[in-house]
């Protein structure tokens, strides 16, 4: 009887674990979509007012990494929220760590593949931290500013503003980077 009541209990605990995961993943997500619509939506709008993207690529300059500040500020404070790629734009605020890489590369080579789709959500745990990684794939509305052929004044703008930029001469359908959602145990 001792035996039954301990392997219940070993795997109640393993199915709490699991719905707990599960919670941890959609709590990140949530955290991604409300990082993903803040900036879409004023990067939309911002387009709509100068097809040409240089308005845009102002906003992004200059307000990105402030809406990124204004989501944090509104999550639980055990919780996080960036933008990271292999090609970036902003090396102080985006550069990806060894575990950004590694998933990164992951996507890239399931592209390569062909098994990679944009909803592969990985879940990572790192120490007391769980990452959730959602994928970016490069839209023909990205290429105005991450593209190959770039208008001048885009172009001059970003080396301006971005010196060591290495977010160009992407393709549409491209890897483009990651959002990450870091939550910490609690």
């Amino acid at each position: 009887m001792k035996l039954k009541i301990l392997l219940l209990t070993a795997l109640l605990g393993t199915s709490t674990m699991a719905s707990d995961a599960i919670a941890v993943k959609q709590e990140g997500l949530k955290y991604i979509k409300m990082l993903g619509k803040a900036l879409k939506s004023e990067l939309k709008t911002h387009l709509q007012k100068d097809p040409s993207g240089l308005e845009a690529l102002a906003f992004c300059t200059g307000s990105a990494q402030r809406i990124t500040k204004e989501v944090n500020a509104k999550l639980p404070g055990y919780a996080k929220v960036r933008r990271t790629a292999l090609k970036v734009r902003n090396n102080i605020h985006n550069t990806p760590d060894t575990i950004d890489k590694k998933v990164m590369h992951s996507y890239q080579t399931a592209m390569t593949q062909n098994s990679f789709t944009p909803n592969d959500i990985k879940v990572v745990e790192v120490g007391d931290v769980t990452r959730i990684y959602k994928p970016l794939v490069t839209k023909e509305v990205c290429l105005k500013c991450h593209g190959s052929q770039l208008n001048p004044h885009i172009a001059e703008a970003l080396k301006s503003a971005y010196p060591e930029d290495r977010a160009i001469g992407l393709k549409e359908g491209e890897f483009r980077g990651v959002i990450v959602s870091e939550i910490t145990k609690h």
